[in-house]
């Protein structure tokens, strides 16, 4: 844990005591700060109240003589509306500030020589940041994974020489840090998202480009050119005159940058480009999304000096997110994918376009759309199995187009999947089986984890039944 020595012996609140609002106000304390906490939740407080933390509620007490307000990044801070309690901050002229942004300083302070790469983008955050991690890893260093991934940043261990701190930030927390300023900075891609709290896709887009703001010629930028929004911001960062700017493209070639063509690596340095392997080998990164992810984790590498080989090396051995199309099982002739995490069609089109001949499990609770858009990629799809509250609703978009049985339950759907995917095989045909409900869990699991942990759980169970001699069942 790293101890926040900036605010030693001054008063600052703590306004949101989820997981980083709690090693925030740790690590002020540690660091000699007199912190107050205070969240809307009764457990928290008591929580804070287990920690030895004092509690107050600055909207009653006030934060006269306070040093600055650390605000819990799903407190609004500018839309729909500012929170009262930063409309209370900014009155007293107190900084509104957020835990990113005292970590950097932080780490600064205790060893300059420690590197910070921060990720953001709508999508393709947490694998990036993941796979980046582990490349740090396997590429002999020591590499510290948090943010909005994983830990907080003041639960990572303090910095030494060969710290890598790989940190995923969302657009809140972004906001909330003024002068963060990572030694390397990745944007992957930017669409509408999160606009019940930046008013506009200009705003979302500009509070993303904040994190380029204060990078100085040594830094590296990294830049997603996909798609409209991101492609301006790079040509804002180009124009500033920052050397290290590395555009990445899945969809054209560059004659400066990464990019990814037909599933094939390139690098472009000095007029020259070279071709670095095939990423469609990659099993646990498979689809254009995922090579977008995986060009910018390239990109990272890079900057950070590591070999090309040894860097795809890396790629091979990374395990994957849970949940994030997961791979379970592969049984050869059968692969079986948990891709949990998809709570939307947006998100469950990543999948359903990686792969072919899906006996696809989807449904739970339905989000506004349904799978409309998904129709495109219904060839890939050989039969869907429906569960939860959106089975009628997705039985009514597929009819006539996908063969489906409504089947209630995941245990059903997943017993059903099985059996058909392994007759499939039989003709010769590779199967994949696929959990990517393009759903909310909540009418049959407490969250998506729960149901992706009980996806693996009966792939593992019907997979030792046939194993025994048994029927998938």
């Amino acid at each position: 844990m790293i101890a926040a020595r900036a605010y030693k012996d001054r008063k600052v609140a703590v306004f949101g005591l989820g997981a980083s609002g709690f090693a925030v106000a740790r690590a002020l304390r540690d660091g000699g700060a007199l912190v107050t906490v205070w969240d809307d939740g009764e457990n928290q407080r008591m929580q804070a109240k287990k920690l030895g933390l004092s509690l107050a509620d600055p909207r009653t007490e006030g934060l006269g003589g306070y040093a600055a307000l650390i605000l819990a990044p799903g407190v609004p801070l500018t839309h729909p509306e500012p929170h009262e309690v930063v409309r209370l901050a900014q009155g007293a002229g107190v900084p509104v500030l957020g835990d990113v942004e005292l970590f950097h300083h932080e780490v600064r302070s205790l060893n300059p020589d420690a590197k910070i790469v921060a990720i953001t983008g709508t999508n393709g955050k947490s694998t990036t940041t993941a796979l980046i991690g582990h490349m740090v890893t396997a590429n002999g260093h020591r590499a510290a994974v948090g943010g909005n991934i994983g830990k907080a940043v003041f639960d990572l261990d303090a910095p030494r020489s060969d710290t890598v701190y790989v940190i995923e930030v969302s657009s809140y927390q972004i906001d909330l840090a003024p002068t963060f300023r990572p030694d390397i900075a990745i944007l992957l891609n930017i669409t509408p998202d999160h606009i019940d709290r930046h008013g506009t896709v200009e705003h979302y887009a500009d509070v993303k480009a904040r994190l380029f703001r204060h990078q100085e010629s040594s830094d590296t930028a990294i830049i997603g050119v996909d798609d409209e929004p991101t492609s301006g911001i790079c040509s804002s960062v180009c124009g500033r005159g920052v050397s290290n700017l590395v555009p990445v493209s899945t969809k054209k070639s560059l004659s400066k940058g990464v990019c990814v063509l037909d599933g094939v690596l390139y690098e472009s340095r000095a007029g020259n480009t070279e071709r670095v392997g095939d990423l469609k080998e990659l099993k646990t990164l498979p689809g254009a999304h995922n090579w977008q992810n995986a060009a910018s984790a390239f990109a990272v590498g890079r900057a950070l000096g590591f070999a090309p080989e040894r860097i795809l090396q890396s790629f091979r051995s990374f395990p994957g997110l849970a949940h994030r199309m997961e791979i379970v099982a592969d049984q050869g002739d059968v692969l079986f994918v948990n891709d949990s995490k998809a709570t939307n069609a947006e998100a469950a089109a990543k999948a359903l376009g990686a792969y072919e001949n899906i006996f696809w499990i989807a449904g739970g609770v339905p989000k506004e759309g349904g799978i409309e858009g998904l129709s495109s990629l219904f060839p890939n799809i050989s039969k869907a199995y429906l569960i939860g509250e959106a089975s009628d609703a997705f039985g009514e978009t597929l009819g006539g187009n996908v063969e489906f049985a409504t089947v209630g339950a995941l245990d059903a759907a997943v017993a059903a999947a099985v059996r058909d995917a392994m007759l499939a095989t039989r003709s010769g045909q590779r199967s994949v089986v696929l959990l990517s409900p393009a759903c909310a869990s909540f009418d049959q699991f407490k969250n998506f984890e729960v149901r992706g942990d009980a996806f693996r759980d009966m792939v593992h169970a019907a997979l030792k039944a046939v194993g025994n001699g048994g029927e998938a069942a």
